[in-house]
């Protein structure tokens, strides 16, 4: 019997190991050009570092945007968006939001308490703290995104099928949701690359046409990187396309090379 079980626990042990690897580790930089048509209007980028919280190694994301050129005389963008999370459970600890968007500005930290599922704001541009409530599974707006790309059922949608993930944003936990669309091999700088298609569910209002405005295609890889983000606008629509990268935890699967 103790063998049973010894040659049971070492069964599921080489399963668990067998499982599709990490999307991310330290070290992934990506970035990309966001344009109309063949405009440049600026440039995002995203990269994983490593940090300590709690005396634990942790995931540290930043995330930064901006306009360039022109686009900077119309619309002034200079975003910093920042996440620390654990490296097993994708928890969040600590979120950074820190933006100018034509003069729409934000300056706040978020510290959050895992064991009391709440979430302490600090406001610095209006010299506020303020503690919130969250489920037990909340994530922040950057560790949502590496905590989908990690998803156990990411590989197993089928077309019209969701995720939802409860996401802590402005001040309050939203229920985000993101949609499978369907499959596209898709042409890029890089060569023609196979893409999973989806559509996030974001707030419509000061920016965004309705509630299904963004298409964003994945790579079908286990990277599972964003080729391209599509976005319909109160006036026109812009795309974000891959532009550079470094330091992916997996092999970049690309069909056909340029």
């Amino acid at each position: 019997m103790k063998n049973l079980v010894l040659l049971s626990l070492l069964f599921f042990t080489v399963s668990f190991d067998l499982e599709r690897p990490s999307a991310f580790d330290v070290g992934e930089w990506f970035k990309f050009r966001i344009h109309y048509g063949l405009v440049t209007a600026g440039f995002a980028t995203l990269e994983v570092k490593e940090s300590t919280r709690n005396n634990k190694k942790v995931f540290h994301a930043v995330g930064k945007g901006y306009t360039t050129g022109m686009s900077r005389w119309f619309f002034k963008v200079d975003d910093n968006y920042e996440s620390y999370f654990d490296k097993n459970t994708g928890k969040p600890y600590q979120f950074v939001r820190k933006i100018d968007e034509g003069g729409y500005t934000k300056n706040q930290e978020g510290f959050f308490n895992q064991d009391k599922n709440t979430v302490l704001v600090k406001d610095y541009k209006n010299n506020t703290n303020a503690v919130f409530e969250t489920p037990e599974q909340v994530q922040d707006i950057v560790s949502t995104f590496y905590y989908l790309r990690n998803h156990p059922n990411v590989d197993k949608l089928k077309v019209g099928e969701s995720i939802n993930v409860d996401m802590f944003f402005d001040n309050e936990t939203t229920k985000f949701r993101l949609k499978f669309i369907g499959r596209e091999d898709l042409d890029t700088k890089f060569g023609t690359v196979p893409c999973m298609i989806f559509r996030p569910l974001v707030q419509t209002g000061r920016v965004f046409k309705e509630q299904e405005s963004l298409t964003v295609w994945i790579s079908a890889d286990d990277n599972k990187l964003p080729i391209r983000i599509k976005a319909s606008l109160m006036v026109g629509s812009l795309k974000a396309d891959l532009d550079a990268f470094k330091g992916l935890a997996n092999p970049f699967e690309i069909k056909v090379k340029k």
